[in-house]
Formats: structure tokens, C-alpha cells, sequence
């Protein structure tokens, strides 16, 4: 299963002068990062590599783009031609140079640092699963009215989504996409709200609509699964309660099938295309795009990812779906003038580098449009674990915290949703935050269903609650350590955006 890479924080002088904008055409290459060395595999010219090449969005110069691959040494893997973007795979080790030389290419570079082979998840720790007998004890903790499960959905009613659902459940004409590493449809709590024919498999970069692709390949891919539940869990008698249980979700799987389960971006490109061509109205992003935490735009592969991600998720934003992602897990400042990014490239060999995190971004979560969401705990302070920044965050939403204790049966501060196999369990990140904010932002649209992904996130900020930051300095953990600061006044700060969002207010 993937796990979170660490990041740590480096109080460096960079100048901040550069910011991400919707044609990467605009920037300037200059970044905070050396350019990738090309891998020794690469160069040996022994194994195949995955590239993105981005095109004019014209038919005549994919075309002709098409035909350059393949006389470089490459073969074409899928080509979406509304957005210029062409998956490719080459054994040529000049493949990358060759290709960026060819007229009508705007960027171009591989996807990722290792050969292709057969998660860089946003959740904190290990998955806690309720077993059958404190699942028995728990639905005697129940209110009348209540999901047998949810006196411990202490998240629920921290953004009143508890007694939204009494007023709107949400539509089923509204779909969130999960966008991560596949749900377990069959499971009671998901069954009802599951919508298959807005699903597929795009861990190739290619859709995959074979009946049951999207589902996780194993119970320790539980990701996917685990956001679903939260977002819209069926209100049915049965175990927990989503944000939106009114609403449809599907699931789209980009994780790799194997105990990695890394995000490449060729998967996630596949994934926003897919969920905009078939009507979904929100997707949530709770990972970052593998292999690196960050993308500098001096590095030509690292450009091209930026570029073909941004440019699927900008066009599934004009097809009027709203984006949602996790800030990340590794209390970092966003706004810092550097970090020191020692987990990249995740796979292979990572190495040592200072990054500026305006001119090198954290994808999607950095891209414009999409909704940037931080974590809190049953305590509505920052989580311990998440990452936050003055003008990067837009909201915040609980993702729980070990040690904001709630005052619930089992006294458990993470949040508690479904796992594969007809099982719950509790799960803390920014993971967990994004999936609240996709629940109600679900609910937005189902209240206005004209409103465009633009009013749907202003309406996420217009109705939040926003602490403030906070009087005394920040110490997440309670180690007597100042582990954060927060930047910014009442109405818009570093820790929480525009506030927590509310799903009370989303449906009145």
C-alpha cells in the first residue's frame, strides 16, 4: 500500500516571483531544483519508459506528433487530442530529446524514473479496522435515527452534515469520482449510491470499462474505499453515514496494481478526462502524482507532467466538474520560501533537493481551480500532520487527529468509514479532509445544479466557519515545540483557508 513520503521545511531565502497559470505555456523554466540526471536504465537502453507528450490540441499536429514517435522509437499508448496530451512508451534513451525537438510539441518527458513494469496516498498511519465485536458494541452507542456506526462520526457533525441530511440528502443526478485506488462497490454502505457506468480502471493511462475494474485489486489497496464511505455512504441501517448520502459516487483506479500503488500521471490524466466525458460533477484527489512531491519546471519531465495533468484537469473543470484535493500530510508551509524535498523520485533512488513551492508544485493539489483543502480535529484546530499555506489552502474539513480525543464511544480522533470486504475503520489525513469538502460540495451542486465548479468553490468559501488563527503558538503534537505558523487574519488564513466548510448551510 503507499504510503505518505515525509517533508521537511528549510528556512531558506528564495524569491517568490512565479505562479502556476492555466497555459504552462506562460512560465518561465526557471525553478529551485537541478534538472533530473537521466536514470542508468534509461540510458542502458535496455528497458521501456513511459512518456507524456504534449501537443498543440489540433488533429493535424497529433497526427504528425504520432507519426514522430514512432520513428523515434516509440509507440503510441493513447492520445486524447482534445486536451494535446499523448501517452507514450519508448526502450530509446534519446526518445526525450528527440521528441521535444519535433515541431508542434510543447513539453515532453517521461512520467516517471523507473521502467514499466507490470500511493502516494494522503492519509496518516495505519488503517485501524473495527473488528466485528466493538462494531457490536458501537451500534448500541446509537441515537434513534443514527447509522448504526455513526455515534462515532464525530466529523459528520462537526460540519453538520448529520442534520443536513434530515433537510437534503443530496441528488442522484450529482456523482463525485474517487479518484484513487478503487472502491469496493459490493460493500453494503456503498452499493446503493455506486454508479458503474461512470467507473473505469486508468492505472495504464487508458480507460479500462470491463465490469468491475475500478475495484481495488486487494483489501490493503483500502484507500479508495475508505474516501468513498465518507463521501457517500448510504443512510440504509447499515453501518456509517456519508456527507452526501444522497449522491452517486464511482471510481476511478489510478493506483498501480501492486503493493506500491503509486499515482503516475498518466493514470490521473486518464482519470479527469474520463470523469469530464461521462457527466461527473466533482472528482476528489486525496494523493499527489507520483513520482515526485514536487515538480520543477526547469526539469523537462517534470514540466510535462505539469502540463498534461493541469491540462486534464482544466478541461475537466470546462466540462463543469469541480476538483477537490489533500494539502498533504507533512505540516508543510506551502507558502515557505523552501523546502527540502528528500523523497523524490519515489521510484527509484530519491535524493536530496530545495525547492521553492511557487515555482515547483505539489499536483494536482497546486494547479489552478482546484480546491485545496486542509485538515482539522474534533477540537476544529489544524491536524497535527497537515500541510497549510497563506494563498494555497482554500478550505479546511475534519481529517483527524490521534491527539484531538472526541468525546465518542471509542475515543477515537481519526474518522471512521468503509473498508473492502463489508468492513469499517478509522483513517486520519488530509486524505480524509478532502472527501468532506467533495460531500458537500455534492451537495452545493444538488442545491444548485446550474452552478459552474468557479461559484460551486466560492459557495465552499462564502459558508465556511473560520477560527482564525490561533492565539497561543501552534503546537500540534504537545511537545512544548512551535510546530507551525499561521499567516493571515479571521477570514482567510494559512491554516484554513476560507474555514471550515459546512454542510448544513450547503443545503438551506
Amino acid at each position: 500500500m503507499a504510503h505518505l513520503r515525509s517533508r521537511r521545511r528549510l528556512a531558506l531565502a528564495v524569491p517568490v516571483v512565479l505562479s502556476l497559470t492555466a497555459s504552462l505555456g506562460f512560465l518561465p523554466a526557471a525553478a529551485q531544483a537541478a534538472p533530473n540526471p537521466e536514470p542508468a536504465a534509461r540510458t542502458a537502453g535496455t528497458e521501456t519508459y513511459a512518456y507524456l507528450v504534449n501537443t498543440r490540441p489540433d488533429a493535424s499536429t497529433v497526427t504528425s506528433v504520432k507519426k514522430a514517435i514512432n520513428a523515434a522509437g516509440g509507440s503510441v499508448v493513447v492520445a486524447y487530442e482534445k486536451i494535446g496530451v499523448i501517452v507514450a512508451h519508448s526502450a530509446n534513451p534519446d526518445f526525450g530529446r528527440l521528441i521535444r525537438a519535433v515541431r508542434g510539441v510543447q513539453s515532453a518527458g517521461a512520467s516517471r524514473t523507473s521502467a514499466v513494469t507490470a500511493a502516494a496516498t494522503t492519509d496518516e498511519g495505519s488503517v485501524q479496522v473495527l473488528s466485528t465485536a466493538q462494531a457490536a458494541r458501537l451500534a448500541g452507542s446509537s441515537a434513534k435515527g443514527q447509522e448504526p456506526l455513526e455515534a462515532d462520526q464525530w466529523d459528520l457533525r462537526a460540519i453538520g452534515a448529520d442534520k443536513a441530511a434530515r433537510i437534503d440528502p443530496g441528488s442522484r443526478k450529482v456523482t463525485v469520482a474517487v479518484i484513487d485506488t478503487g472502491v469496493d462497490d459490493t460493500h453494503p454502505d456503498l452499493a446503493p449510491n455506486f454508479s458503474a457506468s461512470q467507473s473505469a480502471n486508468c492505472a495504464s493511462g487508458k480507460a479500462d470499462t470491463t465490469y468491475g475494474a475500478w475495484r481495488p485489486v486487494d483489501a490493503d489497496h483500502y484507500h479508495g474505499t475508505h474516501v468513498a464511505g465518507e463521501i457517500a455512504a448510504a443512510r440504509n441501517g447499515v453501518g456509517v453515514a456519508g456527507v452526501a448520502p444522497g449522491v452517486k459516487v464511482a471510481s476511478i483506479t489510478v493506483a498501480q496494481p501492486d503493493e506500491n500503488s503509486l499515482f503516475f500521471p498518466e493514470s490521473v490524466v486518464c482519470a479527469f478526462v474520463f470523469a469530464a466525458d461521462h457527466g461527473v460533477e466533482v472528482t476528489n484527489n486525496s494523493y499527489y502524482v507520483d513520482p515526485w512531491l514536487y515538480n520543477c519546471l526547469d526539469d523537462p519531465d517534470q514540466r510535462a507532467i505539469v502540463d498534461s495533468v493541469n491540462r486534464a484537469q482544466l478541461y475537466a473543470q470546462r466540462k463543469g466538474t469541480l476538483n477537490v484535493a489533500s494539502a498533504g500530510n507533512s505540516n508543510d508551509d506551502l507558502d515557505a520560501d523552501a523546502l527540502l524535498d528528500d523523497s523524490s523520485p519515489d521510484d527509484s533512488t530519491p535524493v536530496d533537493r530545495t525547492i521553492d513551492p511557487h515555482r515547483c508544485f505539489d499536483v494536482p493539489t497546486q494547479l489552478p481551480g482546484v480546491v485545496t483543502v486542509s485538515a482539522t480535529g474534533v477540537k476544529g484546530t489544524k491536524s497535527y500532520y497537515s500541510s497549510y499555506g497563506a494563498g494555497v489552502v482554500d478550505v479546511a474539513a475534519p481529517g483527524g487527529d490521534k491527539y484531538q480525543i472526541p468525546d465518542t464511544p471509542s475515543l477515537n480522533g481519526r474518522i471512521l468509514s468503509t473498508l473492502p470486504n463489508n468492513q469499517y475503520g478509522f483513517l486520519q489525513g488530509t486524505s480524509m479532509a478532502a472527501p468532506h469538502v467533495a460531500g458537500v460540495a455534492a451537495l452545493l451542486k444538488s442545491t444548485h445544479p446550474r452552478a459552474t465548479p468557479a461559484q460551486l468553490q466560492a459557495l465552499l468559501k462564502a459558508q465556511a466557519d473560520n477560527p482564525g488563527c490561533p492565539a497561543d503558538p501552534y503546537d500540534g503534537d504537545g511537545d512544548g515545540v512551535v510546530d507551525a505558523v499561521c499567516v493571515g487574519g479571521k477570514r482567510v488564513n494559512g491554516f484554513y483557508g476560507s474555514g471550515v466548510v459546512n454542510a448544513l448551510r450547503a443545503v438551506k
